[in-house]
């Protein structure tokens, strides 16, 4: 369409599609009180698929949505949330969640209520091949594609009539399926970071389920994705005998929550520090550490003293994880990995399971960090034991953003709910 076609276009239909949209603004408000997130999520959808239609339909680029921006901050000069930069966000929003893939997505999630190695891969491949062109959401049947080109925009009505005609479906359904779905969990913030970060569906999906799961904010949704969580702990080669060593469903989760490599921020420090003082600087930002350790650990102890026999020990650190019920006693080491550091490792669990572990606890699982070492060699070391153990390289680095302290919690509120579950000495 030509540059003087689309200008005497804009005015009459930019005034009818601010209006339209505003409309729909003014019906989401009301019900935003209870769902607020939630409602507005929706609203940002159907706007984006708003415009998706009108880009297909008439032949709408990028500069329409500059005009579009600037006519609802003037008609609405209330309302937050339409920049141009939001706008087009919106359509990348709709343009990444058609209806098809929110189904699926439901159905996805279901699946993953107790996740494992296996799943977790089998559903990302399967969400991964459900790959949309730009604007392949908007299919129509012949026959529904003639009544709708032919009414003008001002004959269109409101956006929920859009979608219907879209969808073939009454707009409480669409937006029944739409609230079902894992993206109505997660903030506005985190989707941006989401589209920004170009990563396929399948992935995509799991970072918004791990969001949720641990209450991530949009800070440290960014900062898992920059540090490659999912490859660190779902594609990852982990060395473990978690299978052999624990019944199931423990072996399962233990093998989903393990990371390899595991990555810390030590401030100021250097990959060459010792061994006690990465501990003291472990603990003393203790709150971080938890963070990348995973879902539901909690901090009992560093270098934990026991006395057994005439002699005294001292286990580096040692853990407890709410999802697993168990102990985890961690062992680090500032060298690459030697098979000797597992026989040590093999006396604190046993020592943990004697004197630490309730009636109520599983076994205790053991966690061998290095700075780097063959993996083939860690397999076959691993053999020689019937304790549970995993051994993972771990990396210092001085990525993670200052402005993490304040969303995570403190280690006084870390010890307050480890108390509930763990004797005190």
């Amino acid at each position: 369409m030509s540059k003087d076609k689309i200008q005497k276009a804009d005015k009459q239909d930019l005034s009818l599609v601010v209006r339209a949209i505003g409309t729909d603004l003014e019906h989401t408000q009301v019900r935003m009180i209870t769902s607020a997130n939630a409602d507005m999520l929706f609203h940002y959808w159907k706007v984006g698929h708003f415009i998706l239609y009108l880009q297909k339909k008439e032949g709408w680029g990028s500069k329409v949505i500059d005009n579009l921006s600037k006519a609802i901050r003037s008609q609405y000069p209330d309302k937050k949330g339409y920049s141009r930069r939001n706008i087009f966000y919106m359509c990348q929003f709709a343009s990444a969640y058609p209806l098809e893939i929110l189904n699926k997505m439901v159905e996805v999630n279901s699946l993953l209520q107790n996740p494992t190695l296996e799943r977790v891969l089998n559903q990302t491949k399967e969400l991964n091949q459900l790959v949309q062109e730009p604007l392949a959401l908007i299919q129509f049947t012949e026959n529904q594609r003639d009544i709708i080109v032919q009414q003008p925009v001002a004959q269109l009505g409101e956006i929920s009539e859009m979608l219907s005609a879209i969808y073939h479906s009454d707009i409480s359904k669409i937006e029944d399926i739409f609230k079902q779905s894992a993206i109505v969990r997660t903030n506005w913030a985190s989707h941006v970071i989401l589209l920004n970060s170009k990563l396929p569906l399948g992935e995509r999906f799991w970072y918004i389920t791990q969001a949720v799961a641990n209450g991530w904010s949009s800070n440290v949704l960014q900062m898992q994705i920059e540090t490659n969580l999912f490859a660190r702990q779902i594609t990852a080669k982990k060395v473990s005998n978690f299978s052999v060593r624990l019944p199931k469903p423990q072996s399962d989760l233990a093998n989903y929550l393990m990371k390899d490599p595991y990555i810390f921020d030590m401030m100021g420090q250097t990959d060459k520090m010792a061994e006690r003082d990465f501990e003291r600087q472990l603990v003393s930002h203790i709150t971080k550490y938890l963070l990348e350790m995973g879902s539901g650990f909690a901090f009992v102890a560093q270098q934990k003293h026991f006395e057994v026999g005439d002699s005294d020990f001292y286990a580096d650190l040692i853990l407890y994880n709410i999802q697993l019920h168990a102990y985890v006693v961690i062992e680090l080491k500032a060298t690459p990995f030697k098979p000797e550091y597992m026989g040590q490792l093999n006396f604190y669990i046993n020592v943990v399971d004697d004197t630490l572990r309730g009636e109520h606890d599983n076994k205790t699982i053991g966690l061998l960090l290095c700075n780097g070492g063959d993996k083939v060699v860690a397999q076959y070391a691993l053999s020689g034991y019937d304790q549970p153990i995993g051994v993972s390289d771990y990396q210092l680095t001085k990525t993670i953003p200052e402005n993490l302290k304040s969303v995570l919690p403190t280690v006084e509120e870390v010890e307050e709910e480890l108390n509930k579950f763990v004797d005190q000495e």
